[in-house]
């Protein structure tokens, strides 16, 4: 085996471009993510009255 086998070998995986898609497409969002949004929507209905109080409380 020669040298250059040896380095292609052992040589270490290409960094990701961070802005190719991954395996969820193109636009993942993390689930923390989501529950903040999640959370402000549900605070802005509750707030402007869509939620009744009596389903708050």
């Amino acid at each position: 085996m020669s040298a250059s086998d040896a380095a292609r070998i052992t040589s270490a995986a290409p960094e990701r471009d961070p802005s190719a898609p991954d395996s969820a497409g193109k636009f993942s969002i993390n689930e923390d993510w989501l529950a903040v949004i999640t959370g402000l929507v549900l605070l802005t209905l509750a707030l402007t009255g869509i939620i009744p109080p009596g389903v708050i409380q």
